[in-house]
Formats: C-alpha cells, structure tokens, sequence
C-alpha cells in the first residue's frame, strides 16, 4: 500500500499528505498518542525513503481517539493500529 501511495504521490508532484497514527483502544492516552507518532514517522520515513520529499508529508497522531472498528476484540485492534492518509493539498 506503501509503495503505492508513493507511486501516486510522484505522478502528483505537488500534492501534500497528512498521515495520522492510530491505535487500539489498549495503553494510556499518552502512550497511545506516543505510539501514534510514532506509527505516523515510521510511514512519513517511509515514504522518505521511497523518494517522496519530506516536506510534502504532515504528521499528526491521533493515538485511539478515532478508532476504525469500535469492538474489543483482536480483529478489530489490529485494524485500529493504523496509518491513514489524507491529501491535504494537490
């Protein structure tokens, strides 16, 4: 999905993203939104090393305040522990 989002990014040299860092629902606020930045960077450096510049892509973490699925189970964690992209600009 990466790689993919890198080869849309270079066909449209101009367009900015934001990519927000989700988790499930487990941990403190404070861990969760540490863990989101971190999930947010390790996309955004990614991405970096795929050739997109730096300067084109925010970063936010959102940590479990907008969850994906809203059940406490397995299946729906992993599909919280997320990365989302938002085009910001084209």
């Amino acid at each position: 999905m990466l790689q993919e989002a890198a080869r849309k990014l270079r066909e449209r040299s101009s367009a900015r993203i934001r990519v927000e860092g989700h988790c499930d629902e487990r941990g403190t606020n404070e861990y969760n939104l540490s863990l989101g930045e971190e999930r947010a960077a390790a996309v955004r450096d990614y991405l970096i090393g795929l050739g997109i510049d730096g300067n084109r892509i925010q970063t936010v973490s959102r940590g479990e305040e907008s969850p994906f699925c809203r059940e406490s189970t397995e299946r729906c964690w992993q599909q919280n522990r997320r990365g989302h992209f938002t085009v910001t600009s084209e």
